[in-house]
């Protein structure tokens, strides 16, 4: 097996993120039910699978605040094989407003000896967003910039929830405006196809959307990530994939369990 050390960004880029082939799925009625309002509190937990082994788990959390916004935590942890080979601890946290416009977003990357903070501050009125990249052990900033952005525009994790809201059937498609704080983007969602999907938990109807991140939009690298979204008004997210180039290959994401 290739190192993991040299492969380690492909997990974490995720988010951005089965190795068995999923059979196309024809469901009846064709109409896409309208989606339901997002869950005032939701856990889902993910195993994460990479090269045929289980490469880690995640927990995404997602609260109502008392404020009418939301705030969602992310927590991945490398497990297994990997862990012994190259350990990874990553917790995102973003803070959004109730229409889904992210005002900061917080990330401690803790992967081998590498330790950073990256804060990101979405200020909707100057339309700016502010960056900030931190190595923690050497209390050092490594980069600091401002960029300009649309009064509304949604992190990573923002841009999940915002896709659990569309109502498009299979060949339609959206955009939504991400930024990481460095760039800021209109991302091409595509709604793709129906498919059946097996999960730990069950068996579900699902569309497959794509999220056009990579290849220089939001990523630099070539690559594909695909959301696989309950086709029930909860709009679920059971399966997420992250397909990049051949020789690091697919990370694939399948919820595991739901509640704490």
């Amino acid at each position: 097996m290739l190192s993991f050390r040299k492969h380690r960004r492909g997990l974490v880029l995720l988010l951005a993120g089965l190795c068995q082939p999923l059979q196309p799925f024809q469901s009846q009625p064709s109409t896409v039910i309208p989606a339901g309002p997002l869950p005032t509190s939701e856990n889902l937990r993910y195993s994460i699978e990479w090269r045929l082994i289980t490469a880690g788990k995640t927990h995404l959390a997602w609260t109502a605040t008392g404020a009418g916004g939301f705030q969602a935590n992310l927590q991945i942890e490398s497990a297994g094989l990997v862990s012994k080979l190259f350990k990874v601890n990553d917790e995102y946290s973003s803070n959004l407003d109730a229409g889904l416009c992210a005002h900061s977003s917080l990330m401690k990357t803790n992967e081998g000896s590498r330790h950073r903070e990256t804060r990101i501050t979405f200020d909707a009125e100057r339309k700016k967003a502010s960056y900030l990249e931190r190595d923690t052990v050497k209390n050092a900033v490594l980069a600091s910039s401002e960029i300009d952005i649309p009064p509304c525009v949604c992190d990573i994790i923002c841009a999940l929830y915002r896709m659990r809201t569309l109502n498009m059937e299979p060949g339609q498609a959206g955009q939504i405006p991400v930024s990481d704080g460095k760039k800021s983007v209109m991302v091409r969602v595509e709604s793709q196809r129906r498919e059946q999907v097996k999960t730990p938990v069950g068996s579900f109807k699902t569309i497959r959307y794509e999220a056009f991140l990579f290849n220089n939009v939001i990523y630099r690298r070539s690559g594909r990530v695909y959301v696989w979204l309950t086709e029930d008004a909860r709009r679920l997210p059971v399966q997420i994939q992250v397909r990049l180039q051949l020789h690091i290959g697919t990370i694939t994401l399948q919820l595991e369990k739901e509640g704490t």
